[in-house]
């Protein structure tokens, strides 16, 4: 029975609402500040004094995302690729949701006593590998399901109803599962099923939850998304895979437009990709905030990132991507020049009084900004890649796309490490951030906005 095009739409979003869980609760929220504050126990166990130990402990999860991210730039190009060649992307996809699900399910095993922290820290970047190269091939279905002018609404959408699967996923995990320094979730009871919340139970169940969100939630998605096979001028053979990118990436230096765009998103994701991995991480070091406040502040970014999102897809599909993108760059400079100098004590150098709420109440609106402009931001790339790709090569394009956006996603994280370091700050570990976003910016500057398919 033939397919809708509109099934086949939902069936594409409903991806971006399974697999949202993963960076929601995974990498921000839930476990990222938890394995936070287990590493800066552990390490504080050892001798270290409380600073040293958190410097410590954003320090490993950075090292974390420079190795993965590295594999995913180095691995993507070819794997695309290889999918174009045969035709067939949904092999892959279901390989790395086998992947995505087990490693995630193990996270239960994080302990509080550290113990195998180690462990843990490459369960959850093999989870996040994988995570990435689904994605990968999921995107390049996107320039299949509609014309030019649809694909910045799809994409939008697509983004948008993803950011609400986080939000609800959040607030289960705070209402029934996550609990804080006194045994009690958000509802201010223990977490359900029996779970022990001196082991940390409740907070651990995020590993299990996110992998059963997936396994769920996918289902729409391999239901009414079906590949389109293609007749390849090349064999479907790693060796033909590999002649067919070397032609491909020879002729992105002759696409000054391509070329640009490339370099330029590579840099400004990375940053971005920074502001979600650490902001859970910051919010536990720099605030004390505990996992339920971090929680809350997920939910506030996630809702606003599904509505800005929403209206960014449609701002899209009237003016085109690249203002999108302009304009939600600087609003995340701004965010991070705010993060820079900022801590509980004071605020741009200003001092504050002991107990101060006002550094919460401005790291709120960061998070809203951060969750807004970087789902915009996220949505309109997308699309200005769509207006870059061969459309008989979508797999190899967003390989490229993947490559680009990891191919540096050891640096920010490596800078970050270094910069905290150097200045034993976490503050100031993020100035990087800054410079990564505003060079990013510049080589905005000569993307044509229509793209150059077929230059």
């Amino acid at each position: 029975m033939a397919i809708s095009k509109r099934r086949r739409i939902w069936g594409w979003m409903f991806y971006d609402w399974a697999q949202q869980p993963f960076y929601t609760l995974g990498l921000t929220f839930i476990f990222g500040p938890y394995f936070a504050y287990v590493a800066t126990e552990y390490f504080m166990a050892s001798g270290l004094t409380e600073k040293a130990a958190d410097a410590q402990a954003q320090s490993l999860w950075s090292a974390g995302q420079t190795i993965s991210g590295l594999f995913i730039a180095l691995t993507a190009p070819l794997l695309g690729a290889w999918a174009d060649n045969s035709g067939r992307k949904m092999p892959w996809i279901v390989f790395f949701s086998l992947i995505y699900i087990g490693s995630s399910w193990a996270l239960w095993w994080l302990l509080p006593d550290g113990t195998n922290l180690m462990l843990m820290l490459v369960i959850f970047y093999i989870g996040f590998i994988a995570a990435e190269s689904g994605l990968n091939f999921t995107n390049a279905i996107l320039p299949s399901l509609g014309t030019e002018k649809e694909v910045g609404r799809i994409s939008g959408s697509g983004a948008a109803f993803g950011y609400w699967g986080g939000v609800v996923a959040l607030f289960i995990m705070l209402l029934l599962l996550a609990e804080n320094d006194a045994g009690v979730t958000l509802l201010g009871i223990a977490p359900i099923l029996g779970l022990d919340p001196e082991t940390r139970e409740g907070t651990r169940s995020v590993g299990p939850f996110i992998a059963i969100w997936y396994a769920v939630f996918t289902i729409p998605f391999f239901l009414w998304v079906r590949d389109e096979p293609v007749v390849s001028k090349t064999k479907s053979t790693l060796s033909g895979a590999w002649a067919e990118l070397r032609r491909t990436l020879s002729s992105v230096i002759k696409r000054r437009s391509l070329a640009s765009f490339l370099v330029g998103s590579m840099l400004y994701r990375d940053a971005l990709n920074a502001l979600y991995a650490f902001g859970g991480v910051y919010a536990s070091l720099v605030l004390d905030w505990s996992i339920i406040q971090i929680g809350v502040f997920g939910i506030v970014g996630a809702i606003t990132a599904a509505v800005v999102t929403w209206l960014g897809g449609l701002a899209d599909s009237r003016m085109g991507p690249k203002p999108v993108i302009r304009i939600s760059v600087w609003a995340l400079i701004g965010v991070c020049t705010v993060i820079v100098f900022m801590s509980r004590e004071a605020i741009f150098g200003i001092p504050l009084g002991a107990g101060s709420a006002l550094p919460d109440i401005i790291f709120y609106v960061c998070g809203a900004t951060i969750g807004g402009a970087g789902g915009a931001l996220y949505s309109a790339s997308r699309t200005l890649m769509v207006r870059h790709t061969d459309p008989e090569r979508p797999a190899e394009a967003f390989g490229l796309f993947a490559l680009t956006g990891k191919a540096t996603a050891f640096l920010a994280p490596m800078m970050i490490t270094l910069f905290t370091w150097l200045t034993q700050s976490n503050q100031l570990g993020f100035l990087p951030v800054i410079f990564l976003f505003i060079i990013g910016l510049w080589f905005l500057r000569y993307v044509n906005k229509d793209g150059d398919r077929g230059a």
